[in-house]
């Protein structure tokens, strides 16, 4: 089963375009991985594993957000690299996976993630504001597995 029957291509479009807004506005690094079902029992130790595999602590400032959801499995998990995570702690992030849980359960994943994007956004923006040289260090394109 292809990530079309979870995001149809205008969807990943908006998405890719909402990483890209709002990396905009910070040195953060924003990514988006999707897979059918979580191949770990926590959706968190899930994503941990995605981040890596993903090599989202490649960033100068190890200012990566990972959000990642199992759709089948109905689990998510929205996680932030060492150097957020020394300055806002692990439970930064509930407020955007709560949001975007409400978004999914009314089958509306591309609104939700727009929507939780920015959020990310604004938030690594606090304490990791847009340099002038800022390079864009990940992909914005969505990651999937089946």
């Amino acid at each position: 089963m292809a990530l079309e029957s979870f995001l149809d291509k205008e969807s990943q479009l908006r998405v890719v375009e909402a990483i890209g807004v709002a990396e905009k506005c910070t040195s953060g690094e924003i990514r988006v991985h999707i897979e059918p079902t979580c191949k770990k029992e926590n959706p968190y130790d899930r994503a941990v594993e995605v981040f890596d595999q993903l090599e989202m602590y490649k960033t100068e400032a190890r200012n990566g957000v990972l959000i990642y959801i199992a759709y089948k499995s109905r689990k998510l998990a929205v996680i932030g690299d060492k150097g957020i995570t020394q300055k806002v702690g692990v439970n930064f992030w509930v407020g955007e996976k709560d949001i975007l849980a409400e978004y999914l359960r009314a089958k509306k994943p591309a609104e939700g993630l727009c929507k939780v994007i920015k959020m990310i956004g604004e938030n690594l923006a606090k304490y990791f504001p847009y340099q002038n040289d800022d390079v864009n260090e990940l992909s914005n394109e969505i990651s999937y597995e089946e």
